[in-house]
């Protein structure tokens, strides 16, 4: 089974494949270069993921994948949030980071608290719908630590480990990150469906 995901980015699809579910085969946008950008016009990670997954799966005829995820910060009302992506009209992670940092300055230590949340949305031709998500608590760090993962990942630090999500192995990035918490129970939802889906 094919399973399109309603992404160009790598890092995403890098951790999408690491978790190598039998009998589905994920492509993504790169495989379709015809569909262009989606705009995420949703006020919410699940209007979005939604609106993604339904978009793929209509140009190509195929069961898709998509999923709004995002940093919300207590201190900042809930930023970056849906905007994470294009926070402050940034045109990069690192601009992106720094910028948050910089808004962040004033804050405490204890009140620093954020959390990645990942919102996943599975749609197939004949109308069947799943939304699942993930959420994983940290805080926002001073500066940027480590060099893996993507986004904002280098100011994200997880006390209980005592590093960034940068600076996790690819193996343990994968138990606790949010859209690993999210592709966790698609993994489940599609090892059920795909012994039972035909195309």
């Amino acid at each position: 089974m094919e399973v399109v995901v309603a992404t160009r980015n790598k890092g995403k699809m890098k951790e999408i494949l690491s978790f190598g579910i039998p009998s589905v085969v994920f492509t993504s946008l790169e495989d379709y270069p015809a569909i262009g950008d989606i705009e995420e016009t949703g006020s919410t990670f699940t209007d979005n993921a939604l609106l993604k997954a339904r978009h793929v799966c209509n140009a190509t005829g195929l069961p898709a994948l998509a999923d709004d995820s995002g940093l919300v910060v207590d201190a900042l009302g809930g930023e970056p949030g849906v905007y994470s992506a294009r926070y402050g009209n940034c045109a990069t992670d690192k601009e992106r980071y720094m910028l948050l940092l910089q808004k962040m300055i004033d804050v405490p230590d204890d009140k620093r608290q954020a959390r990645f949340v990942c919102v996943m949305a599975l749609v197939f031709p004949d109308g069947r719908e799943y939304v699942e998500d993930g959420v994983c608590e940290g805080v926002i760090a001073r500066k940027p630590a480590g060099d893996n993962g993507f986004g904002y990942d280098p100011v994200f630090y997880i006390p209980e480990l005592g590093m960034t999500m940068a600076q996790l192995p690819m193996d343990v990035k994968n138990t606790i990150s949010h859209r690993a918490r999210a592709l966790q129970k698609i993994k489940r939802l599609l090892e059920k469906i795909a012994g039972e889906y035909i195309l």
